[in-house]
């Protein structure tokens, strides 16, 4: 999927080489170790100081942006929220593509999975933090990428919430054979759900562990 190559940016983060692999990836460590920078470089917010990321095989300066945002979609920890109802939260992107917008129907079957049980017509700003993260949430998988980029996607939530949202989106990447990797601090987060777990300590790569080697 991903291939980082002598990557670095600024003295935040040093890669000298990487590969990502699909499925439910996991960017461990602390606060301030890189995994967001690592984030926002996968989805082209900001290029590396120096080296190559590639994505299935093509580098990504090569790639048109637009393009490659909707293949390879960030959720961020502060999602942004648009002014208007849930509704138009919801289908703001279809019309900036000019596709299809998503019936009723399908807006409230994305709002159960997320378990936002609001209605379609509510406007956003009445809606709790934690509330705005499930909505973006949602946003994202109707606009369907290939590659979900998840930075904390649920740090606005209680411990039960962040277990049953997490859930649902490792349920989701495997239903749609689609790939995420995401970032958290959360040990117990990341032995839970991930099918391999990358360990970043101040920029770098500390270790990388898959699924089967979490009791070795």
């Amino acid at each position: 999927m991903f291939e980082l190559i002598n990557v670095k940016y600024q003295d935040i983060v040093d890669i000298p080489n990487l590969y990502i692999n699909e499925g439910l990836i996991v960017l461990f460590g602390a606060s301030g170790s890189g995994k967001t920078t690592v984030l926002r470089m996968l989805n082209k917010m900001i290029s590396p100081t120096q080296g190559r990321i590639l994505f299935n095989g093509q580098d990504i300066k090569q790639i048109p942006s637009v393009a490659h945002r909707r293949n390879v979609m960030m959720l961020s920890q502060n999602p942004t929220m648009f002014k208007g109802s849930i509704r138009d939260n919801l289908t703001i992107a279809f019309t900036f593509q000019k596709k299809a917008i998503p019936d009723d129907k399908e807006l409230h079957n994305v709002l159960a999975k997320v378990q936002l049980n609001k209605d379609l017509n509510m406007p956003v700003n009445q809606l709790s933090g934690g509330e705005k993260q499930r909505l973006a949430l949602a946003r994202v998988f109707l606009l369907d990428p290939s590659v979900y980029l998840l930075d904390e996607p649920s740090s606005a939530l209680d411990d039960d919430a962040e277990d049953t949202i997490i859930n649902m989106v490792s349920e989701h990447i495997k239903r749609t054979k689609k790939s995420a990797i995401m970032v958290t601090h959360s040990k117990s987060v990341a032995e839970k759900y991930a099918d391999e777990i990358i360990e970043m300590t101040k920029g770098k790569i500390l270790n990388r562990r898959l699924r089967n080697e979490w009791n070795h």
